[in-house]
């Protein structure tokens, strides 16, 4: 293997904040069907299109099959989609009987080959006379323009979601915070320096509660341990000053000391637990963090149980874990990709 600098530069080892995949020369691949399946229903249930002539709505997406996935390769990005897509349709003429008549658009093949406007698109309808051919018509001539622009917005839509967190950077390109306080996300501006004192800590008794959270990452459970355990991972979603040793009795402090606590079982891409408090909470009071990885066939599910919870800090700490971790995290990994 060639040292750093000399050779090619495949075989170069780097750091990197994942510790894989070097310069992002290795394939790398994310499945993007299940939420490509969503969007298309999405954005075609109940889409109008009216004219002087005739009312019509899409009123179902019958029929979508196929898949879809992003794709990293040297540090350039792929994206894969072939679908078969069938639409149903309804409408009536303006000034016609009053009648009501239905059909289908076929889309035999949306795939990257095609550019939007190569696209096939068919109108069908089940009265192929009279009113029924109006319909059609209006369907051809204003529907497929229509049509595309929504093919257009998924298109656009599968490219911004599913390239976030696909190339990421380099260890030297992962910066600290060039100022002194920053925004913890914890209701407080956190000072980077150490606060010393003098006086003896108060130790008080706390009314304590348990928190239940679970929430869905579009990525596998490996990565999301890697993103609470890799300290260019968590320095790049919490977006501070971090000190992290993820090993049994390892301590940690995130958001420039704000959270703090000591690793006390880790157990790769399936669980985690932690003595974790938060800074304004009493003095030496510490909560357990117990959180487990359950890996899907498309996604990984989070199921976090935090005992210990100072009660009157329940709300607050369940709302911090979710804009603070878990959204932070999906934007900075795109590892959110889900529909709402």
């Amino acid at each position: 293997m060639a040292k750093w600098g000399e050779g090619d530069p495949r075989w170069i080892v780097e750091e990197r904040p994942d510790a894989t995949n070097v310069n992002n020369w290795h394939w790398t691949e994310r499945d993007a069907s299940t939420w490509s399946k969503e969007k298309i229903k999405s954005l075609f249930n109940g889409v109008l299109i009216n004219s002087n002539v005739a009312n019509i709505e899409i009123t179902e997406v019958e029929k979508c099959e196929g898949e879809a996935s992003a794709n990293n390769r040297k540090g350039k990005l792929i994206f894969f989609y072939e679908w078969k897509l069938v639409l149903k349709w309804q409408g009536k003429l303006v000034d016609g009987t009053g009648e009501e008549h239905s059909g289908t658009v076929v889309i035999p093949n949306l795939s990257e080959e095609n550019d939007i406007h190569e696209i096939d698109i068919q109108i069908t309808v089940k009265d192929n006379e009279g009113e029924g051919e109006i319909l059609k018509d209006v369907m051809y001539n204003g529907g497929k323009h229509i049509i595309r622009e929504k093919l257009s917005e998924y298109i656009a839509g599968l490219k911004e979601e599913f390239s976030k967190g696909m190339i990421l950077p380099k260890k030297d390109e992962v910066k600290q915070d060039n100022i002194k306080n920053l925004s913890s996300g914890f209701n407080k501006k956190v000072s980077m320096q150490p606060v010393v004192s003098n006086s003896k800590p108060e130790v008080k008794k706390v009314d304590t509660s348990t928190l239940e959270l679970k929430e869905k990452f579009q990525c596998r459970a490996q990565d999301l341990y890697d993103a609470l355990t890799k300290i260019e991972m968590v320095t790049a979603f919490t977006r501070s000053e971090v000190k992290l040793d993820p090993v049994k009795g390892g301590v940690f402090e995130l958001f420039g000391g704000n959270i703090s606590g000591v690793f006390d079982e880790l157990v790769p891409g399936q669980k985690i637990v932690q003595k974790w408090r938060y800074k304004q909470w009493p003095t030496g009071h510490f909560s357990t963090v117990n959180i487990k990885f359950d890996q899907k066939s498309d996604h990984t599910e989070i199921n976090l149980v935090q005992t210990g919870v100072p009660k009157s800090e329940v709300d607050v700490t369940k709302q911090n874990w979710e804009r603070y971790y878990w959204s932070s995290i999906k934007r900075t990994f795109g590892f959110g990709a889900f529909l709402p």
